[in-house]
């Protein structure tokens, strides 16, 4: 069994460590990652998305050579991640000691660690492994736009001890919109805008389904994902201001700051630049 020890940090640390430990070639662009292995360690890919302290993606596509157990420290930024098994299974443990639970292939799991236990994971030997993580953080200021939804956060998948998990099936309008999320075929500030929505609309129905009243609130939740994917993919023929009017709330409070913190421009000269 090899065991491998990932001190977190930031992104590009979390890759340079898998990097180092697998081997492979680490190529990056933008706020995107792609590490291809074919070592004697595993063979596979590991790729990423980061988008500044919001939000991060990684999806996982390895087969090991032998046993491996992956021991991680916890992250400041307190993340919840929510992750989707679909080839293989992935094992979890907080701690070396800890109880084990068993994610299998078209399963969902939702981890949060805010002690100071490691979490480990466990990957059998010669059988391809195919998951998803997506990772929020929920130790942030509270001035943050975005500080309600990081309040819900908390409150559904954080405990006192510390440490949460979860796994049960897979939710099938989930999984749709991590197809869309790999099916996006724009470029740039676009395909930049298309992801953040689709994995904070993923995070929002996620909340509701662990909400008392997740058939009420999840057709809303998706009709609005839908509109903010729509409406975002026709920014260079309309005014971005009637996008986050039809986003609805979380638009309104999510995509201006996006434009103006990230871009740097308001929202009608942006659309200009956008048709330019």
């Amino acid at each position: 069994m090899k065991k491998l020890y990932l001190n977190t940090g930031k992104f590009d640390t979390i890759f340079n460590d898998l990097k180092d430990s697998f081997g492979g070639k680490l190529t990056t662009e933008s706020n995107e990652y792609n590490l291809t292995i074919q070592s004697k360690w595993a063979k596979g890919s590991i790729s990423g998305m980061r988008f500044e302290k919001e939000m991060a993606y990684m999806h996982f596509d390895l087969t090991f050579h032998k046993d491996v157990t992956l021991s991680m420290e916890s992250f400041q930024t307190s993340p919840v991640f929510f992750v989707y098994c679909t080839q293989g299974d992935v094992t979890h443990s907080f701690g070396a000691t800890g109880v084990r639970k068993k994610m299998k292939s078209q399963q969902s799991g939702i981890l949060a660690n805010t002690s100071s236990i490691n979490s480990v994971l466990y990957f059998e030997g010669f059988k391809r492994t195919q998951f998803t993580v997506i990772g929020m953080p929920t130790n942030v200021s509270d001035n943050v736009v975005n500080a309600q939804f990081i309040a819900q956060l908390k409150n559904k998948f954080v405990n006192e001890s510390g440490n949460y998990i979860f796994v049960g099936p897979q939710n099938s309008k989930i999984v749709n919109k991590l197809h869309e999320l790999k099916a996006i075929s724009q470029k740039g500030t676009v395909k930049d805008l298309l992801q953040r929505s689709i994995l904070n609309s993923v995070v929002e129905m996620e909340i509701a389904q662990h909400s008392n009243s997740f058939g009420m609130m999840i057709n809303p939740i998706l009709d609005l994902a839908n509109r903010q994917f729509d409406e975002i993919k026709k920014l260079s023929t309309i005014n971005i201001y009637d996008v986050i009017n039809a986003a609805g709330v979380i638009g309104r409070n999510y995509l201006p700051r996006v434009f103006k913190e990230k871009y740097h421009v308001s929202y009608k000269p942006y659309n200009q630049k956008l048709a330019s």
